[in-house]
C-alpha cells in the first residue's frame, strides 16, 4: 500500500466473533444455564476417578475458544490459577463481563492423582461449564468453561507434541505471518473491547497509527523483498519500545497501529516519539547498504469528544498520521482533544 493511497479505514469484522445463535444462547445466562455451543452433548460432571486425558506426561491447559484473546493458551501449573479483568491475575482475560477475579482453577492432589477444579470467585454475571452455572465443578479433559458474555475456554490435557501444535495454531490465527505483529482481525477485536472499557469506565486509552514514509520508493528502488526486511526489522524496534500489555498490530501494508491501554495523551505522546527516535536512529542495511528509512506517526485518544466508536477513534488516529506526512513526515502528531477529526 502506497502512502498517497487512501482506502476506506472501515473496521472489518473480526474473524473469530460469534454467530448470531452464540448470542441467544448468551442471553440464557441469566436463567442460570446455557447451552453449550462447541458440542451436540453436554456434560454435567465428570465421572469419579482417574480425569480422562490426563496421562502420564500430559499437562493441563485452558485454550480460548471465543473472546479478545482468541487462539492463546495457558499451561495449568499452579495450585491456584485465577482468571479474570484484573492486573494482578494468572491469566488476564479481555471481555467486559469478565470481573477483576472472576474465577480460578484449584489443583488438588491425592493418592490418586492430580484434580484440577473449576471455582468461581463470587464474579458478578457467573462462571459456567458445559451450560450449567458453577460455584465449583471437577474439570475433566474437553470441558467448555464460559466467562463474561463472549469468552469460552476449553480445559484439555496436552503432551508436548500437542502444546507445540496447539501454540503454532494460535500465532498463526493471531500474528501477521511476515511481521508477527498481531493482525488486524485480532487488533479488531481488542480495540473493540478496550474502546468500551475505556469509555465506560473514564479510564484512558491511546491508539496510535505510524507509517513508513516513502514506503513506495523503497519497492520500487530496492524491490519488494527489501520492503519486507525493512517491514520485518521496524516490527522488531516497535517491540522493544512497548510494554507488554501494549498491543502492536500491522493493520495493512506498511501501517501499523498500537493499543495502549491505560495510557493519556502526554504518555502516548513519549511513547510515539521513542519509536519515531528508534526507527530513525536505526542502521536498516539492504543489499549491504545503509537505507534511511523514518516514520510518521498519528495519536488519538479514548475516550474524546466526538468519538463515540472503535471505527471512529481510528479514523481520527489515522487521519492524524498523515497531517504528520503532510507536516513533512518523520514525525509524531496528536489529534486535537476537543476537535473530531474526520477523513478528506
Amino acid at each position: 500500500m502506497g502512502e498517497d493511497v487512501r482506502p476506506d479505514r472501515g473496521l472489518a469484522a473480526a474473524m473469530f466473533c460469534q454467530p448470531d445463535a452464540l448470542a441467544g444462547k448468551l442471553a440464557a445466562m441469566a436463567k442460570g444455564r446455557v447451552a453449550n455451543p462447541f458440542e451436540d452433548t453436554t456434560r454435567m460432571a465428570p465421572a469419579p476417578g482417574a480425569q480422562e486425558g490426563a496421562g502420564v506426561g500430559n499437562a493441563a491447559y485452558l485454550v480460548v475458544l471465543a473472546g479478545s484473546n482468541v487462539g492463546e493458551m495457558y499451561k495449568v501449573e499452579k495450585d491456584r490459577t485465577v482468571m479474570g479483568r484484573g492486573e494482578t491475575v494468572d491469566i488476564r482475560l479481555f471481555d467486559e463481563g469478565i470481573s477483576r477475579e472472576h474465577a480460578q482453577v484449584v489443583q488438588e492432589k491425592d493418592d490418586t492423582g492430580t484434580r484440577n477444579i473449576l471455582e468461581d470467585l463470587g464474579s458478578t454475571n457467573g462462571t459456567f461449564c458445559n451450560g450449567a452455572r458453577v460455584q465449583r465443578q471437577i474439570l475433566a479433559d474437553g470441558d467448555k468453561i464460559l466467562l463474561g458474555s463472549t469468552t469460552i475456554l476449553k480445559f484439555s490435557y496436552q503432551d508436548k507434541l500437542d502444546e507445540m501444535f496447539q501454540r503454532q495454531m494460535s500465532e498463526s490465527a493471531l500474528r501477521d505471518g511476515l511481521t508477527k505483529a498481531f493482525n488486524k482481525r485480532y487488533f479488531t477485536e481488542r480495540l473493540d473491547s478496550e474502546f468500551t472499557y475505556a469509555v465506560r469506565h473514564d479510564a484512558p486509552m491511546s491508539l496510535l497509527f505510524l507509517d513508513i514514509d516513502h514506503f513506495k520508493k523503497i519497492n520500487d528502488v530496492h524491490g519488494h523483498p527489501a520492503g519486507d526486511a525493512v517491514l520485518v526489522e521496524l516490527a522488531k524496534l516497535a517491540h522493544g519500545c512497548l510494554r507488554n500489555e501494549d498491543i502492536f498490530a500491522r493493520y495493512g501494508g506498511e501501517e501499523f497501529a498500537v493499543i495502549s491501554r491505560g495510557t493519556d495523551v502526554a504518555a502516548a505522546s513519549a511513547l510515539a516519539e521513542r519509536l519515531r527516535a528508534a526507527v530513525e536512529g536505526h542502521a536498516f542495511v539492504v543489499e549491504g547498504k545503509p537505507l534511511a528509512v523514518t516514520i510518521s506517526v498519528g495519536v488519538a485518544r479514548a475516550p474524546r469528544v466526538g468519538v463515540g466508536t472503535p471505527a471512529e477513534l481510528v479514523a481520527v488516529a489515522d487521519e492524524t498520521m498523515y497531517t504528520a506526512k503532510r507536516s513533512g513526515r518523520n514525525r509524531v502528531c496528536v489529534a486535537p482533544d476537543n476537535e473530531p477529526t474526520t477523513k478528506a
